[in-house]
């Protein structure tokens, strides 16, 4: 079986989407010792933001008169595609940046969407994936940033509603604890929020790696 996992974070050193994402493949690979891991960084290796309009202009081209950047834009929307569907399980690190999603996995996004096979089709049907999602502040009923997160709603409707997989989402709230002066009376709750956040990782690895290969 293969893992395909996908990080969105700016960072590589210190990234709490990435501390996160790292256990559930430790558990995965546990589980299944020697079997693949399939890998992009959107954070590092960025994906040109031209891209998804080359492809998009692309579909509505005949073959023989696309230019080269809309045939490069359709070639990279079908290898985003063709990670998805290759794997048996997927895996998401995907941090909230400045109330909503990550500019890297919105192109993302909108790239695999402008490949013919995901038209009308929940083409990860079943499949199970873990969405890793990590929050600077507070964003849960009855605080003061209460609707504030445009991210993980949006994702969930995406990953799990529009292409069908089928979602886990491990989440961690208060990140900037430690971080920011302004937070630093919530330092015992930012500790009980990360240690949660971690154990619900480790769930959800083990729940992948125990998972039966796809038919």
């Amino acid at each position: 079986m293969t893992l395909f996992r996908l990080d969105a974070s700016i960072r590589v050193d210190g990234s709490a989407s990435r501390e996160i994402a790292d256990i559930v493949e430790q558990e995965w690979l546990a589980a299944r010792p020697g079997d693949p891991v399939e890998r992009r960084h959107l954070g590092v290796d960025v994906l040109p933001a031209t891209a998804w309009a080359a492809a998009v202009s692309a579909g509505m081209t005949p073959p023989e008169a696309r230019t080269a950047e809309q045939a490069d834009g359709l070639a990279l929307a079908k290898v985003l595609m063709d990670e998805l569907l290759a794997a048996d399980a997927i895996l998401f690190a995907v941090p909230l940046y400045n109330y909503g999603v990550s500019q890297h996995f919105k192109t993302y996004i909108d790239l695999v969407c402008a490949d013919p096979r995901s038209a009308g089709t929940q083409f990860l049907a079943g499949k199970p994936a873990v969405l890793a999602t990590v929050r600077g502040g507070a964003y849960a009923a009855g605080t003061p940033r209460e609707g504030w997160d445009h991210s993980t709603p949006y994702l969930r409707r995406i990953i799990g509603d529009s292409w069908g997989a089928d979602l886990t989402v491990v989440e961690r709230e208060f990140t900037l604890v430690g971080v920011n002066p302004a937070l630093d009376a919530f330092a015992d709750q930012a500790a009980e929020m990360h240690a949660g956040a971690l154990e619900s990782a480790r769930e959800a690895g083990r729940a992948l790696g125990a998972l039966p290969a796809l038919a």
